[in-house]
């Protein structure tokens, strides 16, 4: 098993940018193909980004290439998500999770953390 805590979310202007950070413990971690999902006010929650277990070849969702950049460093048992450019559209509670194998389908993520909230003013 596996915690998740994410942190770096905050109140920005659209063009600005953000990091978040979702930190782990649990030995499980280097195991995990690590995901970012993001849920904005009345909407489902979407796939933004996922990483395999050893970090190369990252997804993105449409929305996000070439904006944001999914990095993992199982040494430290740390997944970050680095946002440029943001646009209003961006605001949402953002979620780090961890999965057996790298997926874009939510139902595929067994451990998920609590949720970081970036708001992005027009």
């Amino acid at each position: 098993q596996v915690q998740l805590v994410e942190s770096g979310g905050g109140l920005v202007q659209a063009g600005g940018s953000l990091r978040l950070s979702c930190a782990a413990s649990g030995r499980t971690f280097s195991n995990s193909a690590m995901g970012w999902f993001r849920r904005a006010p009345g909407k489902e929650r979407e796939f933004v980004a996922a990483i395999t277990r050893t970090g190369r070849n990252p997804v993105y969702a449409d929305s996000v290439k070439g904006r944001f950049t999914i990095s993992r460093d199982n040494a430290k048992n740390t997944v970050c998500l680095q946002m440029n450019s943001l646009k209003p559209e961006d605001t949402a509670v953002y979620y780090c999770a961890a999965a057996a194998g790298l997926s874009t389908d939510y139902r595929q993520y067994a451990y998920w953390g609590q949720g970081t909230q970036v708001t992005v003013s027009s």
